[in-house]
């Protein structure tokens, strides 16, 4: 029979040679794939670890601080005031009598507004009076009686002292009649105070009293009984911004507007200013004049004002939509070459609504819209490229 299991001696050596080829290609096969394996997951590993830290890195849009044209209107808020106005309270107690003239009236200076009855007042001027008319009939018996004692002197009936005793107390008799009379006399000053008068050409802007109201002589802390404001010219005042505190000068005129004369422009000149910056708002306060002998335009009313001024330093703005307000007070945040924020403490000179007019800032600063916030210095960022409008 015929050997069905060959020894190995029997097997061919050029079987044997393939066999070995054979694993060492297959080996090989899988060192590569191994490998190749090995460099696609450290690639991947790669792309992920790039793709993380880009994703950590915030991306901002910029934009450039705009300069502000030299040559501008510059509006401002400000608010009317009569030329003259004069709370009038009661310089006697008693009771009012009468009132002549009701709010909306116009009055002449010295035109009588209402009455007082004054009855404590009239008792003490009876009482003052007759004080005074018995002094002076006191005087006037010292006189006599001093004179009937010089011809006693003269012929040495009385002695001299006598005689200056008399004389000491008729210059008391006189001093005492001139006091009586003084208090006299201011009672019935007082008593002219009665009638309440109008202390210059105006309108009646307030009554604050009835017929049969007590009155008491007036103070702070009661209303006046009358209000009287001379509107024929009026007072505008205005809070400039530094920045144009001394760009607005003495004699500079300004158009104004207000809502109740849509369409309808006054003018109103510069008359004064405080000559100091008030360190609550950065501002200067203006009084401005102007004509209103037609009554158009009423005290208290607001108004806008609008003045023509040349900047004599670049003003910057930027949207208001780039503004930090935190601890450190109003900033920016800035992107420099290195796309490093720098965050800057600026100051606003004026609202525009959208934008702001502010300092602090350079023309070339890169500034960070819409900041996201905890934005801190120091932290890098990715600037996107803004869209041109169109």
């Amino acid at each position: 029979m015929r050997d069905l299991n060959p020894s190995p001696l029997s097997i061919k050596p050029e079987t044997s040679r393939a066999l070995r080829m054979s694993g060492i290609v297959i080996g090989a096969v899988a060192v590569a794939l191994v490998a190749i394996g090995l460099s696609m997951r450290a690639y991947s590993n790669k792309d992920l670890n790039e793709w993380t830290t880009a994703q950590a890195i915030t991306t901002v849009a910029v934009v450039s601080p705009v300069k502000s044209d030299a040559n501008r209107v510059l509006e401002l808020p400000g608010r009317f005031e009569a030329f003259a106005t004069a709370p009038i309270y009661a310089r006697v107690p008693g009771y009012l009598k009468n009132w002549q003239v009701d709010i909306g009236a116009q009055v002449k200076a010295g035109q009588v507004l209402g009455e007082i009855e004054t009855p404590d007042l009239d008792q003490q001027l009876l009482e003052a009076r007759a004080d005074m008319e018995s002094v002076k009939a006191n005087m006037a018996l010292s006189k006599s009686t001093l004179k009937r004692m010089q011809s006693l002197l003269a012929s040495k009936v009385i002695s001299q002292q006598e005689y200056e005793n008399r004389a000491s107390d008729f210059e008391a008799k006189q001093a005492q009649f001139q006091s009586t009379k003084a208090n006299y006399e201011r009672l019935q000053v007082n008593k002219r105070f009665a009638r309440i008068t109008a202390p210059f050409n105006g309108v009646v802007t307030e009554r604050n009293t009835d017929i049969g109201a007590l009155i008491n002589i007036g103070s702070s802390a009661s209303p006046p009984l009358f209000i009287i404001s001379d509107a024929s010219k009026l007072r505008l005042y205005v809070n400039v911004p530094q920045n144009y505190s001394a760009v607005i000068k003495t004699g500079d005129e300004a158009n104004i507007v207000v809502p109740e004369h849509a369409g309808k422009t006054f003018k109103a000149t510069v008359a004064a200013s405080s000559g100091a910056i008030d360190t609550g708002t950065s501002t200067a306060r203006l009084q401005l004049t102007l004509d209103n002998t037609t009554g158009e335009l009423l005290p208290g009313s607001y108004a806008r004002v609008s003045f023509a001024v040349q900047s004599t330093a670049e003003t910057l703005s930027i949207p208001a939509s780039a503004l930090i307000f935190n601890a450190a007070g109003l900033q920016v945040a800035t992107v420099g070459k290195d796309n490093k924020v720098t965050l800057k403490s600026i100051s606003i000179t004026r609202d525009l609504g959208k934008s702001l007019e502010i300092n602090g800032l350079l023309a070339l600063d890169k500034v960070i819209d819409n900041p996201p916030d905890g934005i801190s210095n120091g932290e890098a960022v990715s600037v996107k490229t803004a869209k041109e409008p169109g």
